[in-house]
C-alpha cells in the first residue's frame, strides 16, 4: 500500500458509486479518487461536479476519470457495478447472472493491468461475486471483502436500539451473519448492551420495557433494504457510506470489528465460498475472522444460509467452466 499517496478507486458510478465517492471525497478518505464506468462520458461528468464540490469543503482530494486499467495503480478498489435492469422481489439472487458477467468481464482486465490492492465489494449478490472475485483476481483471500452483512447489522441495532429506549446504536454490539439476503440470521447469543448480554439486560429491565420480539425484529433487519428499494427505486446511501468506512478502515489500519462476506477456509466449518461473519478490519484487508460459538438454532440457519450461497456459486462456476467448489 502507498505510504505517501492514498488512492482509493470506484468501479461502477451509478447510485451507489455516486454516494461513495460523496464519502470518500468529502470526509477526506483519500488523497485521490479514481473512477471509471463503462460510459465514459458519464463519468467524466460525475467526475467534474464531484471537483465543484470540494471546492466548498476542507477536503482537498483530487478527482478524475480513468479507464478501467487505470484503477490498477490503487490501494483500495470499491466495486458497485450492477447491471440496470428493474429488481422486481426482495431477492438479491435474481442480479447473478448480469453481476457474474460483468465480474467475468473485469475484474481479468484489472489483473492484466497488476492491481494488487484490496478489493471492497457491494454488487450483488454480494457474496457470490465476492467469490468470483477471489478466484478470478489472484489476490490472497483477506484482500477480497463483500460488504456481505455490515449494513444489515447496523440496521440490527438500530432496530434493538428503538425496543430498549433508544440506547446508542453504537454502545450496541449485534450481528447479521450469513447471506446477504434472505437467508441471514441473527447472532442473538452474541448480541450484548454496553458489554452486558442481552438477555441479562432484558431481565433486570423487564419492569422498563417489553422484552424484545426477536423474531419480528430480525426479520425487519433482514429485509430493510427491500423496504427502501421498493418506496424509492433503489438503496445508495448506506451502502456507499459502507463502502467508503471500509476504505477508510483500511487505509487508516483501524482494525475495526465489523460484518463482511469474506472467504472460508475452515472458519465457521466452511470451505470455499464467501460468506457474512465478523471480521477485523484492517491494513492487510481481513486482519481476522471472529470466530462465535453459535446456538444450536443459530448453527442450522447459518448452516442453510452457507448451503444456499454454495449450491449458486457452484453453478456459477460451472457455467463459467470454472471448477466447482468442493
Amino acid at each position: 500500500m502507498s505510504e505517501a499517496v492514498r488512492r482509493v478507486g470506484i468501479v461502477g458510478i451509478g447510485n451507489v458509486g455516486k454516494a461513495a465517492a460523496s464519502a470518500i471525497l468529502h470526509e477526506n478518505i483519500a488523497d485521490e479518487l479514481y473512477i471509471s464506468d463503462i460510459d465514459t462520458e458519464r463519468a467524466k461528468g460525475e467526475a467534474f461536479d464531484f471537483a465543484d464540490s470540494i471546492e466548498l469543503t476542507p477536503s482537498r482530494t483530487r478527482v478524475a476519470e480513468v479507464p478501467l486499467a487505470g484503477l490498477a495503480v490503487c490501494d483500495v478498489i470499491l466495486v458497485a457495478v450492477t447491471e440496470r435492469k428493474k429488481v422486481i422481489s426482495d431477492s438479491r439472487l435474481e442480479l447473478l447472472k448480469g453481476s457474474a458477467a460483468i465480474t467475468y468481464d473485469i475484474v481479468p482486465k484489472l489483473r492484466k493491468a497488476g492491481f494488487k490492492g484490496k478489493y471492497v465489494i457491494a454488487t450483488n449478490p454480494c457474496d457470490i461475486i465476492t467469490y468470483l472475485f477471489y478466484k478470478l483476481s489472484g489476490l490472497p483471500k483477506n484482500h477480497v471483502i463483500g460488504t456481505g452483512t455490515a449494513l444489515d447489522s447496523m440496521r440490527f441495532r438500530r432496530l434493538l436500539s428503538k425496543a430498549i429506549g433508544n440506547v446508542d446504536p453504537r454502545s450496541i454490539n449485534a450481528f447479521m451473519v450469513g447471506e446477504h439476503g434472505d437467508s441471514q440470521i441473527a447472532a442473538w447469543s452474541h448480541v450484548t448492551v454496553g458489554g452486558q448480554p442481552l438477555d441479562q439486560f432484558e431481565a433486570d429491565n423487564a419492569d422498563v420495557f417489553p422484552k424484545i420480539n426477536r423474531e419480528e425484529v430480525e426479520d425487519a433487519a433482514r429485509h430493510f433494504g427491500w423496504e427502501i428499494h421498493k418506496r424509492k427505486g433503489n438503496t445508495q446511501f448506506g451502502i456507499g457510506n459502507e463502502l467508503a468506512f471500509f476504505a477508510r478502515s483500511i487505509l487508516n489500519d483501524a482494525r475495526i470489528v465489523t460484518a463482511a462476506s469474506v472467504v472460508q477456509n475452515g472458519e465457521y466449518g466452511q470451505h470455499d465460498l464467501a460468506i457474512g461473519v465478523p471480521i477485523v478490519l484492517g491494513r492487510n484487508g481481513v486482519e481476522k475472522i471472529i470466530r462465535y460459538q453459535l446456538s444450536e438454532k443459530e448453527w442450522e440457519g447459518f448452516s442453510a444460509s452457507a448451503d444456499l450461497i454454495k449450491r449458486y456459486t457452484t453453478q456459477t462456476l460451472e457455467e463459467h467452466q470454472e471448477p466447482a467448489v468442493n
